[in-house]
């Protein structure tokens, strides 16, 4: 030992100094190891996360405006990308608020770094890393300078923000232009600089000179002529020789009157078609409709048409209003406890034990104001036994609005429907904003609620396709009417649906009136858009017939069964307008107070509505009639007969209800909304989507204030009560336009209403108005249905003596 002892401290300094500095390497070239896996994995962690963060288009970015904190701790934010939540802010910081797309450069200087660390190959760090920063400011900056127009809209900016910023820093200060040349410059320098022959190449391209034009070969002006062949060559210049013959091909030009036969050297034979020009009269018209001649007649029909019909075009700068305009209320998360679950179900069974009912299975399902209690009984029990416990369940919970469902449709299981002690409020911005609404193919998609299972409720008004909508008074039905229209609003464009509003009260669809050259329709002559006069309201339904049986006309030369089909041909330009056929956009009435209005017109009002709702769903008209008052003589055997989507708020009696639904139910909800939908007698309960009264404001101004069209879509003239019996047209009082509709009619020998529209770009009203002058003047014959009218007056001599007539 004390030999040993004497050996190690005769060791040398500098032997005791290289063993320290071996373990001292060791462990640093350890620490870079796990430094440089880590960047590595860290680097390609970055890269999945940037690719998720592109391929979803930025689906995230709308999340990350709230705090760190809330985005790490709040459970219901749903994050697409493959990184989770760090993964999106992550992408988000490095592509959108730092260097957009040129981020991608980064990750290559972490990747050299992390080999660099790891001693993996031999490069030079300076020149990656000067290069490397270089290309992704320049990167940055020239996507932000080229692409800036997608800064305003996209959740992805392709520059960043610093190349935005920095791009308009020098557009401010040298403006676009010599922006454009100080990227291009920059770029070739860095080139130039990189690259040894770049230089050389840059030279090449620049100081380009086009080689010479080869002669073309000029044909004699012989009738019968030669085409010039290929000079003949040498054997070993044979392929060349192929070559000259086929560019002298393609100079030469066909002869259309005879088939050219070019003999090539090597005995080969090449016939060339002869180049054909279409007649002018065989040319495709530039025009979107199929031509007419001077006579309005039209040419034939065998030319292929153009582009498709939009009608969208009259207001293509049209903007649908954003969901700014509506406030986000709910959580999307139930507030329902697991101790008010737990609590509930014990009360339940032990409610059930004590009538010696035993259960098998009990599951719940938690709604925005309903949980859904689902019992599988065991073998035995009779289901109306439970069905007769619902007051006692409802006792022992200490609950209103207790509904037995015994059993569930479609399944083997009887269901309690209990009201939660905090109840959801189910915004009409989360409805919008959903992928079911947004994604959704409906012709008219209505987002009416959520159901007890938390999913958002959309249905097809087309499909329906007409609604009867009652309730309690404060039970929620004008919020009803507002979230069925708030949804169409957010969805149609004005050209493709119109509203006629009925609103007795005079105060519940006001609000809506300042979109009245936008959604609106009416008749002529009528001062209010929102109508609210019982003989008006008479009219309109009455007017709203005349348009149903003019569609159906339509529908009819067309050979469609239906609006959409209809639409679909005049879209794609199948159907001429030069013979009445015309775009047909939807017609939604919504008529409030229905029982005021069969209080005060009964019958005059009842038969129009049901014949509407007879026959109108196939012309794309459809109503929606609302009432507090679901008494049987005003919910009439007609009237539900021809509603089958019924919406029943809460009600104060089960007699209500059953008038309503045929079944009870809607005196057991809770209010506020709650509500069921019957649509093909199957009942679902939802809560109703909220949108307040100042929401509604905001919408109808963001419509209104925008460019419309400059009346609101007129509906056909009604004569009513107050004009029958007075069937003399009093000629003192002719249309400025009377004399010259009189001599374009005679002169065509034609009498439509249409053809006057036509010619003096009036609208129908009007004139279907000067067509019934002159059928009093003996101008033209009576109305033939959907023939034009006959001509009594056959020169101009005669209408003239006519005229003088009237004037005197």
């Amino acid at each position: 030992m004390a030999q040993q002892k004497s050996d190690n401290q005769q060791k040398s300094p500098n032997q005791r100094g290289n063993g320290s500095g071996k373990s001292k390497h060791s462990r640093k070239d350890k620490v870079k190891g796990v430094l440089a896996l880590l960047l590595f994995f860290f680097t390609l962690y970055l890269a999945i996360d940037f690719i998720s963060f592109l391929l979803q288009e930025g689906a995230d970015v709308s999340h990350l405006d709230v705090s760190t904190k809330e985005l790490l701790t709040n459970p219901n934010l749903k994050i697409a990308n493959a990184g989770g939540k760090w993964g999106a802010v992550l992408s988000n910081w490095f592509i959108n608020k730092g260097f957009g797309f040129a981020s991608f450069i980064l990750l290559y200087l972490f990747t050299v770094t992390a080999f660099r660390l790891s001693n993996i190959g031999k490069f030079s760090m300076a020149r990656n890393f000067g290069y490397g920063i270089f290309m992704t400011l320049w990167l940055s900056i020239t996507l932000a300078f080229f692409l800036s127009g997608l800064y305003k809209n996209s959740p992805i900016l392709p520059g960043g923000a610093y190349g935005f910023l920095i791009s308009q820093y020098l557009n401010s200060i040298i403006g676009k232009l010599g922006t454009f040349f100080l990227l291009l410059g920059s770029i070739l320098i860095v080139i130039i600089i990189a690259f040894e022959e770049a230089w050389g190449t840059i030279f090449k391209v620049l100081t380009y000179r086009r080689p010479p034009k080869k002669k073309e070969i000029e044909l004699t002006t012989d009738d019968n002529f030669k085409i010039p062949v290929a000079p003949k060559t040498e054997e070993k210049d044979r392929s060349f020789s192929k070559v000259a013959e086929d560019d002298e091909v393609r100079t030469i030009y066909a002869d259309p009157d005879e088939e050219d036969i070019l003999e090539l050297e090597m005995g080969e034979t090449f016939r060339e078609e002869p180049t054909v020009i279409p007649p002018r009269e065989e040319l495709i018209p530039m025009a979107g409709y199929p031509e007419t001649d001077e006579e309005g007649e039209e040419l034939e029909d065998e030319e292929e048409l153009e582009a498709d019909y939009d009608p969208t075009l009259d207001l293509s700068r049209y903007l649908f209003p954003t969901l700014d305009l509506l406030e986000e209320r709910s959580t999307g998360n139930p507030q329902v406890t697991d101790d008010e679950l737990r609590a509930n179900k014990n009360k339940i069974l032990q409610t059930l034990k004590n009538y010696s009912i035993e259960i098998e299975k009990i599951r719940a399902t938690t709604g925005p104001t309903v949980t859904l209690y689902e019992i599988v009984p065991a073998p035995g029990v009779r289901i109306s036994k439970i069905k007769n416990l619902e007051d006692d369940i409802a006792l022992s919970l200490s609950a209103l609005g207790i509904r037995i469902i015994a059993p569930m449709p479609g399944k083997g299981t009887v269901g309690i429907e209990v009201p939660n002690n905090k109840p959801e409020v189910v915004s009409m911005r989360s409805l919008i904003a959903s992928r079911v609404f947004q994604e959704s193919d409906y012709e008219l998609p209505l987002a009416l609620g959520k159901t007890i299972s938390n999913e958002t409720f959309v249905v097809d008004l087309t499909k329906m396709p007409h609604i009867l909508v009652a309730g309690a008074t404060g039970q929620g039905k004008s919020v009803g009417l507002n979230a069925i229209i708030t949804s169409l609003l957010y969805k149609k464009h004005p050209s493709q649906l119109k509203f006629v509003f009925i609103d007795p009260k005079k105060v519940e669809l006001n609000l809506y009136s300042i979109i009245e050259k936008h959604f609106l329709a009416k008749m002529e002559g009528m001062e209010d858009s929102i109508i609210t006069d019982v003989q008006q309201v008479k009219d309109t339904l009455n007017s709203l017939i005349i348009e149903m049986e003019k569609r159906y006309d339509l529908l009819k030369t067309a050979q469609t069964r239906n609006v959409k089909e209809y639409n679909s041909k005049f879209i794609s330009r199948r159907l001429n307008p030069h013979k009445g056929h015309r775009y047909l956009p939807y017609i939604v009435v919504v008529v409030d107070e229905f029982a005021d209005l069969i209080m005060t017109a009964g019958k005059e009002i009842e038969l129009p509505i049901a014949r509407i709702a007879q026959l109108a769903r196939a012309v794309g008209i459809h109503m929606i009639i609302a009432t507090q008052r679901p008494s049987i003589n005003i919910i009439t055997g007609v009237i539900k007969a021809n509603f089958p989507t019924r919406i029943a708020f809460k009600v104060a009696s089960m007699v209500d209800s059953r008038t309503i639904l045929d079944t009870p139910g809607a005196n057991q909800l809770i209010g506020r909304g709650d509500m069921l939908v019957s649509i093909g007698n199957v009942l679902t309960r939802i809560q109703c989507a909220f949108v307040d009264t100042p929401e509604v404001e905001a919408i109808a101004n963001f419509i209104g204030k925008q460019p419309g069209y400059p009346t609101a879509w007129a509906l056909p003239e009604y004569r009513g009560d107050s004009q029958e019996g007075s069937d003399e047209i009093d000629l003192k009082n002719r249309d400025e336009l009377f004399d010259e509709a009189a001599r374009v009619v005679v002169l065509n020998q034609t009498g439509s209403t249409s053809s006057i529209q036509r010619k003096f770009s009036i609208g129908y009203n009007r004139a279907g108005r000067i067509m019934d002058q002159l059928e009093a003047a003996g101008i033209v014959g009576v109305n033939a249905g959907s023939k034009a009218r006959e001509v009594l007056v056959q020169d101009e001599a005669t209408l003239e003596q006519i005229l003088r007539k009237l004037s005197q």
